[in-house]
């Protein structure tokens, strides 16, 4: 079962950036390549709902809140995924998680002061 440990997450005010990574293991290359990565999140009191997700192919889609500020990405030869998050605002803060083939991360906490 793969293990994903997420970091990048904190506090930062509005219009800053954040980089969040989350690191593949227990998975050989070859898995990583093939499957697709998702970024969610989870506001306080609301469901958790998906931020961004690429397949193996690079085909990548963005939740409409937050396209043309956040961008996701992933280096296969780390066997990590990235969401590169500018230009945040109040209402982005939430527990970020990524997702791997039915795997979770353990949740980072981003809060975006106004």
């Amino acid at each position: 079962q793969a293990q994903l440990v997420e970091s990048g997450g904190g506090l930062v005010e509005a219009g800053g950036s954040l980089r969040l990574s989350c690191k593949v293991s227990r998975v050989i290359l070859s898995t990583f390549v093939s499957k697709p990565m998702n970024w969610y999140r989870q506001a306080p009191g609301k469901q958790r709902e998906l931020v961004a997700g690429m397949s193996p192919g690079n085909i990548i889609s963005y939740a409409d809140s937050v396209k043309g500020r956040f961008t996701i990405s992933r280096d296969n030869t780390k066997k990590t995924m990235y969401l590169q998050m500018n230009n945040l605002k109040p209402e982005d803060t939430g527990v970020y998680y990524c997702n791997f083939d039915k795997n979770w991360g353990q949740g980072m906490q981003v809060t975006v002061s106004s």
